[in-house]
């Protein structure tokens, strides 16, 4: 029974090694797969809407979003769970270890094949992927793979290697890898081309404010001087 299988994972991989009891009723990362087995079965059954509801509730409960196209291997063990977003075409593999705040994403609707075409990861058998990562688009991470605390990974990763930084490189990459300029920041999507800064503005007021207030100031001591000469 995979409710089993999955306390057995969380109290071998867990160093917090909790108690049947507690992996069973204390870890959203168990309850996020479970409800995501329902989900699923009824997104591949046709009921789309149905199994989209059952997904919110999912993360409404959990903090973990999965959407319910996502194929999902054997004892998925996500530590901590809040934050994490696996999208619709997403696959992950059996053995995988995904801590808070990963996202197996898309790039964009450009990657969009047509109907049912392939937007997001695929993640092999035993892969561990740290806090804050982002692996994008429809590329697969090999077996084995380490992918790094807060990396981006857009490209293929290698099955048993380990990545880490943005972009996601192996660490002697990292090491030897020449130190370029960053690209000019662009805006992100519903902001201005200009960059804005309120405060900027607010600042660059009060000084015309105490500039005009000097000038007049020095105004009226010249004309109390002459006035005080007569």
């Amino acid at each position: 029974m995979e409710v089993f299988e999955l306390v057995r994972t969380i109290r071998e991989r867990d160093p917090a090694r909790p108690t049947w009891v507690e992996a069973l009723t204390c870890y959203a990362g168990l309850q996020a797969v479970l409800m995501h087995r329902l989900a699923h079965a009824l997104y591949r059954a046709g009921f789309k809407a149905v199994a989209r509801a059952v997904s919110h509730t999912n993360r409404f409960i959990t903090g973990i979003e999965i959407h319910p196209g996502a194929r999902i291997g054997r004892r998925l063990f996500i530590d901590h769970g809040m934050g994490v977003v696996i999208g619709e075409t997403a696959e992950i593999g059996d053995d995988v270890l995904i801590y808070h705040g990963v996202t197996l994403g898309g790039l964009s609707l450009a990657n969009r094949a047509g109907p049912g075409g392939k937007r997001h990861p695929t993640i092999g058998h035993g892969v561990a992927i740290g806090a804050g990562a982002q692996v994008l688009g429809p590329i697969r991470v090999g077996d084995g793979a380490r992918i790094g605390a807060n990396a981006v990974v857009a490209s293929e990763v290698p099955a048993g290697e380990t990545v880490i930084g943005i972009p996601a490189r192996p660490p002697q990459e990292q090491r030897t890898q020449p130190i370029r300029p960053a690209p000019p920041p662009s805006p992100g999507y519903g902001l201005l081309d200009q960059p804005c800064d309120p405060v900027g503005e607010e600042l660059a007021a009060l000084r015309a404010e105490l500039a005009a207030l000097r000038a007049e100031l020095a105004e009226l001591r010249r004309t109390r001087t002459m006035r005080a000469a007569e």
